[in-house]
């Protein structure tokens, strides 16, 4: 089933965020997230956050992927993520080892 990405980061995650905020902020990090033809958001599940806004920020870790790549890493993100990365198609700056913990700040959703 496909995600409506644009509703998901901005409807979805940030009520996620905010109903578990403190096993969020276990996370610890800053993403940016660049999805190509859909946005860029920033995600904020640090000791300042939870919270999830429309835009680019600093980061910790920035993850660049296609929105098409990132329907298949959302559907199956143990499966998909490192297949994706190394193919190229996952894009990832800054801290890797946060890239990791994706799946667990989605598994709010």
């Amino acid at each position: 089933m496909a995600v409506d990405i644009k509703k998901l980061f901005n409807e979805e995650l940030p009520a996620a965020l905010a109903k578990n905020a403190e096993d969020a902020k276990t996370i610890g990090a800053k993403y940016q997230m660049n999805i190509t033809g859909e946005g860029e958001w920033n995600i904020d599940v640090s000791a300042s956050g939870p919270s999830c806004k429309s835009g680019t920020y600093p980061a910790d870790c920035t993850i660049t992927i296609a929105s098409e790549d990132f329907q298949k890493l959302f559907e199956n993100p143990q499966a998909n993520g490192m297949q994706r990365f190394f193919a190229g198609k996952l894009k990832v700056t800054g801290n890797q080892m946060l890239a990791m913990k994706l799946q667990k700040l989605f598994s709010f959703t």
